[in-house]
């Protein structure tokens, strides 16, 4: 039985669905990331009204943005009858807390950074927590890479010019005076380390800490491997934490050469009175928390060390919670059963158990908790799966034929990750008409260093005289504006001819074409003049910085010229690929959902689709750009149902690198060929040059998105596998059959189910 001290966590448990955890951990579940932002916010202000001088230890990255969102809600709000509702309802009676006299303990920083930079922690800290909930900044224990002085009072960027530090110069001879400096450094970092857990243990410890998990289970910076009674140190990263970093520090180039100072698993847990508590979102991280929650204490997941608290908890999203051995059990049993259900228990004994569909018996199925639930079981059930398996399969193979197909993402490539075999099966039909269309400008995913040496390579072509369209008499005022097509059958041309040289031109081409759109260039030495100036402001700027408004632009038509090489492989023409560049996705604009509407409502009205498909993802960790995307294009869906009769109108709903359809939820399986993963993987390197050397990549993957497409298509492949055995495949009439190595998971819905379940994700995602 869960018990607990805490009138917000026994409101919360009284009246929600987490059931009775049997977990190692105790965790809590909330319906919506809304809801879990206030179970946190209410959390920390019924521990803070207790402890008004107590040492805190907070989240600092985006996945924190929604508690300090519910917090300043709460806060802001205190006397207003809606809030003091809830506050009572929580058992909140007390006046209004005061933070001033928090400690508050920053928890990690890359090393080194500066804190001006906006993408430290330090930064952020000082932004959201001591400025933003008006902590005293002389009760604050930061890490401020500019306030630990090296050897002979020498700053980072005189020790390690390069940002980049050895560690085994702790343990070897050095070679030269150069090492013997950087080693001394190294000490003196870790004797500053030391001093920082000092402070943290006579301030009696950590008594509130609240941080999310990370893809390898680490809490703080402490990784996989991490020593359970770890204290405060500087210390390598893996893979997994840089792949989650770069996207804050500018590429997984940057992130693999820092290093991270992070306070240890023992700081965390040196007050046994402290109250810590994960928290995570979204089915991305489902393996991860059953893994946590699941398994005894052990280095391998370092968030198993809250066991050693009493008061250690996670705080969970469903979607986050959802392969949790209770959390399976619910599903099964709080709910009337339906054939779904069915379809997923028989599937998932199959893979369980490693046998076919056929091989099953009745011992076997009355073995498993889950298949002996199914109402009127018998072998003769197993035959119904199979046989719905069967028309799903060929479902996925049926050529759409005379249709109208508008395929949408939020960002560049998530079409081609997601669906791209099944989309090239529709363009070589011959008779449909086949649109493309990306929603965000993508500038997000461009390295700072890809556009310097483009740009580099545009002057070198420019001064050899390669760039001949600069010689037109026009160009500077209309010319520039025509043959954007020539650029991408140039490229492509030479993609076919090996020559490496000309597919750069065609490139600079292109970029050249932007940049006198974008900064209005009027003449060739101002052309110049403005690459030479845009190559400086670059180089300057660190990695990871936010670039002007017309940089961002130039990456995002970067982005738009890779999408328009990836669908011109089979040529299809530039005014079906469209680039929405919904205004939302813009730091610099207050989100405009009317707006975003609009432009897709405009673009359904004059190509009138049959289809629709749509990145259908389920509960993410808060309102990302999938989830925005998905409500603007549902926005414009309803408001088009209401001029013209829709009931003809397919929404085929796919999933890429980030979330996975259990194959009971997917409508269709699209047959994916030894040739079908050869063009994909082909395309994605030819076209998608900023992505190439994954600079943002996914922590499942050190390379490429198009290798993780890969991997889910040959998984899913043998999930239906074990369902219709693989002698369905080989030895199949039908050679599209037979050529079937990986399958893709797709959901069509028509107009109503769609709208009622992006209504359902809209609850879910802004409920509170």
């Amino acid at each position: 039985m869960f018990k607990s001290n805490s009138t917000v966590e026994s409101y919360h448990f009284n009246t929600s669905a987490t059931g009775n955890p049997s977990t190692q951990t105790p965790y809590l579940i909330a319906d919506d990331v809304p809801q879990l932002s206030l179970l946190m916010a209410s959390r920390f202000i019924e521990w803070v009204l207790a402890h008004p001088d107590g040492v805190v230890c907070l989240p600092a990255d985006k996945h924190a943005e929604p508690f300090i969102k519910a917090m300043h809600r709460l806060l802001d709000t205190w006397e207003h009858t809606e809030t003091q509702h809830l506050l009572e309802q929580h058992g909140i009676h007390n006046k209004k807390p005061s933070l001033t006299g928090l400690h508050f303990v920053q928890s990690n920083e890359f090393y080194p950074i500066s804190p001006l930079q906006h993408n430290s922690v330090y930064h952020f800290v000082v932004e959201h927590y001591i400025e933003g909930f008006s902590l005293d900044p002389g009760k604050a224990l930061l890490i401020n890479s500019d306030d630990i002085l090296l050897h002979n009072g020498r700053t980072y960027n005189e020790v390690f010019p390069d940002c980049q530090i050895d560690l085994s110069l702790r343990y070897r001879e050095t070679r030269d005076k150069e090492e013997e400096i950087k080693k001394r450094s190294i000490f003196q970092i870790d004797d500053w380390c030391s001093r920082y857990e000092q402070k943290i243990r006579e301030m009696g410890g950590i008594g509130f800490y609240l941080g999310t998990i990370g893809s390898d289970g680490r809490i703080a910076c402490n990784i996989k491997g991490s020593d359970l009674f770890s204290t405060t140190r500087i210390t390598q990263t893996n893979f997994e934490t840089q792949a989650d970093a770069a996207n804050t520090l500018g590429g997984i180039e940057v992130a693999r050469n820092r290093l991270v100072i992070t306070i240890g698993l023992g700081t965390i847990t040196y007050n046994p009175d402290a109250t810590a508590i994960v928290f995570a979102a979204g089915e991305a991280n489902a393996d991860i928390v059953k893994t946590a929650l699941e398994s005894p204490m052990s280095a391998t997941c370092p968030a198993t060390v809250l066991q050693r608290l009493t008061n250690g908890r996670f705080y969970l999203t469903k979607g986050s919670a959802c392969k949790l051995e209770d959390q399976i059990e619910q599903y099964y049993r709080a709910s009337p059963w339906d054939f779904s259900k069915t379809e997923r228990s028989i599937i998932d004994l199959c893979v369980k158990i490693d046998k076919y569909a056929h091989h099953l018996t009745m011992d076997y199925l009355m073995d498993d908790p889950w298949c002996k639930l199914i109402p009127n079981l018998s072998l003769d059930t197993v035959t119904e799966v199979v046989s719905q398996i069967k028309t799903k399969l060929h479902r996925g193979m049926e050529c759409e034929q005379g249709k109208v197909i508008y395929h949408t993402g939020p960002h560049h490539d998530d079409i081609m990750l997601g669906i791209m075999p099944y989309a090239n099966r529709q363009l070589l039909s011959g008779n449909n008409e086949v649109h493309f269309a990306v929603a965000t400008s993508g500038y997000n995913s461009v390295t700072n260093h890809f556009v310097v040496q483009t740009l580099r390579q545009c002057l070198q072509m420019m001064e050899s005289g390669e760039v001949q369209m600069l010689l037109y008499p026009n160009f500077f005022s209309d010319g520039y504006q025509h043959k954007r097509y020539k650029d991408v059958y140039h490229f492509l041309d030479n993609c076919a001819r090996k020559n490496e040289h000309e597919k750069q031109r065609g490139l600079c081409h292109r970029v050249i074409r932007d940049i006198i759109e974008i900064w209005h260039i009027e003449s060739y030495n101002e052309l110049v003049q403005c690459l030479n100036g845009i190559i400086n402001e670059l180089s300057e700027s660190y990695e990871g910085s936010k670039n002007p408004s017309n940089v961002q632009l130039l990456k995002g038509r970067l982005r738009e010229f890779e999408e328009e090489l990836v669908w011109n492989y089979n040529g299809v023409r530039l005014d079906h690929i469209h680039h929405w560049r919904l205004k939302f996705y813009t730091e610099d604009l207050v989100p405009d959902n009317q707006s975003d509407t609009d432009t897709i409502l405009e673009q359904f009205r004059s190509y009138h689709p049959d289809i629709i498909s749509l990145a259908f993802d389920p509960e993410g960790s808060g309102p990302d750009t999938h989830y925005k995307v998905l409500q603007a294009i549902a926005g414009a869906i309803r408001k088009w149902s209401q001029e013209t009769d829709l009931t003809h109108l397919r929404i085929i709903g796919y999933r890429n690198v980030w979330f996975k359809f259990h194959p009971s939820e997917a409508t269709m399986f699209v047959p994916v060929s030894l040739n079908d993963l050869a063009i994909h993987q082909t395309a994605f390197a030819e076209s998608y040059l900023t992505q190439v050397e994954a600079s943002y990549p996914s922590p499942e993957c050190d390379g490429p998105f198009s290798e993780i497409s890969r991997r889910i298509w040959m998984k899913q492949m043998g999930q239906i596998q074990h369902v219709l055995g693989k002698n369905h495949f080989y030895e199949s009439d039908n050679a599209l059959i037979r050529s079937t190595h990986g399958l893709i998971y797709l959901k069509e819905m028509d107009i109503n189910e769609f709208i009622m379940l992006a209504n359902e994700l809209k609850k879910r995602s802004e409920g509170f």
